[in-house]
C-alpha cells in the first residue's frame, strides 16, 4: 500500500466515487491548480479506458446489426426456395452468410468479455486518480493556509505600523499648528509671508492689495 493510499484510503471506504474525468466539478477544481504529472497521467489512462468502453459498446451494436441483417437474408432466401433444395449459387450464399454470422458471434463474445473486464479497470484507475486528487487538494490547502497566515500576520503588522504613522502624522500637524500660531503672534503676518509658509492649518495670511502697498 502506497503512502498516499495509507493516508487517504479510510476516507474513501464505503464511498461511491464518481468517474472523475466525467465530473465537471472535478475539472473546474483542477483548472485552478498547477499541473500535476501523476494526475495528468491517470486522467489520460481513465479517458482511454472510457473511450475503449464506448468504442466496444458501439462495435457490439454494429456487429449485432450486421448479424441480424445476415440472418434475415438467410430467412428470406430459405423462404424463396419453397422447400426446394438450394442451387449451387444459393448454397454458396448460405454458407458465406453462416460463416459471417459465426465471425460476428466470435467478435461479439470477445468484445463482451473485454467489456466485462473494463469496469474493474476503470474503477481501479479512477480510485488511484481520487487518491492523487486528495493528495493534491491537501497540499494546495496546506500551502494556501500557510500563505493566508503569512498575509494575516503582515496585515496585522501593517495595521500597527499604520496606527503609529497616523499618530505621528497627527503629532506633526499639531506641532505645525502651534509653531505657525506662535510665529504669527510674535512676528505678524507680514514676516510670516517672508518665509513663504506652505502650511496654514487655520487661515492663510491675507496678502495686501496693490493699493494698500502703494499707500
Amino acid at each position: 500500500m502506497s503512502r498516499i493510499e495509507e493516508v487517504y484510503k479510510p476516507a474513501l471506504t464505503g464511498k461511491k466515487i464518481p468517474t472523475l474525468t466525467l465530473d465537471n466539478k472535478w475539472h473546474q477544481l483542477f483548472t485552478q491548480t498547477e499541473s500535476n504529472p501523476q494526475i495528468e497521467n491517470l486522467q489520460t489512462q481513465l479517458n482511454d479506458l472510457l473511450k475503449r468502453q464506448g468504442k466496444i459498446t458501439n462495435e457490439i451494436k454494429d456487429i449485432k446489426k450486421i448479424k441480424t441483417k445476415l440472418m434475415n437474408e438467410i430467412v428470406e432466401l430459405m423462404d424463396s426456395l419453397n422447400d426446394k433444395e438450394p442451387n449451387k449459387e444459393q448454397t454458396k450464399i448460405l454458407e458465406e452468410h453462416k460463416r459471417l454470422i459465426s465471425e460476428c458471434n466470435e467478435k461479439i463474445d470477445a468484445n463482451q468479455d473485454e467489456l466485462l473486464d473494463l469496469p474493474k479497470e476503470i474503477d481501479t484507475v479512477n480510485y488511484d486518480l481520487m487518491l492523487e486528487t486528495m493528495q493534491s487538494c491537501y497540499q494546495t490547502l496546506s500551502e494556501n493556509t500557510n500563505e493566508i497566515n503569512e498575509i494575516a500576520k503582515w496585515v496585522g503588522e501593517i495595521r500597527i505600523e499604520l496606527k503609529k504613522k497616523l499618530v505621528r502624522k497627527q503629532e506633526k500637524e499639531i506641532m505645525n499648528q502651534e509653531l505657525y500660531a506662535y510665529m504669527h503672534d510674535i512676528f505678524g503676518a507680514n514676516v510670516i509671508e517672508i518665509f513663504d509658509m506652505k502650511y496654514n492649518p487655520s487661515e492663510k495670511p491675507i496678502k495686501k492689495s496693490k493699493k494698500s502697498e502703494k499707500a
